[in-house]
């Protein structure tokens, strides 16, 4: 058990390690295609008034989806990519709507999805869980400044209301990280996810797969259970944290192979299988999730503490 903590520790260590050093790389402004930035450009969520999407696939090139509610009195946006990004959204939100951006809604701290926070604070109210200002004020680099942690945090619960529109944002626990919220457009009956639900290729066209940021809080024993309470809210159409707009059963299906996975873990830890092992013995090959070998030990790790 001690050689588990240690080995469980370092990893997290190194995660940690490894996502800070990635920032800087990451919030450089990548030279896109054409083709590229069409793809990223703002578009209507059909059928659900005053609702706009900025897509994003991943957390290099594009960042994550933001989500954005037009009303007659203001916009509301859920996150806003990096911190380059800023004077983007911005001129994307314009092309829609002379509305001020007023509600800048956190789904957690990571910087390709809060990077451009601080950015919004002298216009815009910036709201995160409490633990998304926590990551914030305690990570290292260009996502963690503190002039970026949101000001106006929450802890299970918080509602925006804007001109004819309801924000309802939920924490129902850990799993991408300790500071994760769905965010539900209650009228629209739409909802972000942030990183607890992802879905299908980045833009380089490798596959998506979960991640368990345990440096941030991050578990997989309750990731599940925090799906669950998601899929019991009223909507219909889903903005995962990247990918493209989904609908309610595509959750369920990411939520169910999360349940496989850890169900094999489990089973191959009861019968004994070690932590190098691990590697080795579990197929999850059926899920389409391409976790790499310290991934899955670390989810080992958590697993038999």
């Amino acid at each position: 058990m001690k050689n588990n903590l240690l080995k469980g520790g370092l990893i997290a260590a190194l995660v940690v390690a490894l996502v800070s050093i990635g920032l800087t790389a990451a919030q450089q402004r990548p030279t896109l295609t054409p083709e590229q930035l069409e793809r990223l450009t703002i578009r209507p969520i059909l059928g659900k008034e005053g609702m706009y999407l900025m897509p994003g696939f991943d957390g290099a090139l594009s960042g994550g989806n933001i989500a954005i509610r037009v009303t007659d009195e203001g916009v509301i946006i859920v996150d806003n990519k990096f911190s380059y990004s800023y004077e983007d959204i911005i001129r994307q939100v314009a092309s829609v709507t002379d509305q001020p951006i007023l509600y800048v809604l956190n789904t957690h701290h990571h910087f390709d999805h809060a990077g451009a926070n601080a950015s919004f604070m002298p216009r815009a109210q910036v709201i995160g869980h409490e633990n998304v200002r926590v990551n914030m004020l305690r990570n290292i680099g260009p996502s963690a400044s503190p002039d970026g942690a949101p000001r106006i945090t929450y802890n299970d619960k918080t509602s925006v209301h804007l001109g004819n529109a309801e924000v309802e944002a939920f924490h129902f626990g850990c799993g991408h990280t300790n500071g994760d919220s769905a965010i539900l457009f209650t009228d629209q009956r739409t909802i972000h996810t942030g990183d607890l639900f992802i879905w299908g290729e980045r833009m380089d066209g490798s596959t998506l797969a979960p991640f368990i940021d345990y440096g941030n809080g991050g578990c997989a024993s309750e990731w599940v259970e925090t799906l669950d309470q998601i899929l019991a809210l009223d909507f219909d159409t889903v903005v995962p944290g990247h990918g493209p707009l989904l609908r309610k059963p595509e959750i369920r299906i990411f939520r169910d192979k999360f349940e496989q996975m850890i169900s094999r873990i489990r089973t191959l830890i009861n019968s004994g299988t070690s932590r190098d092992e691990i590697i080795s013995d579990l197929d999850i090959s059926d899920l389409n999730w391409p976790l790499a070998p310290d991934r899955i030990q670390a989810i080992y790790d958590e697993l038999t503490l």
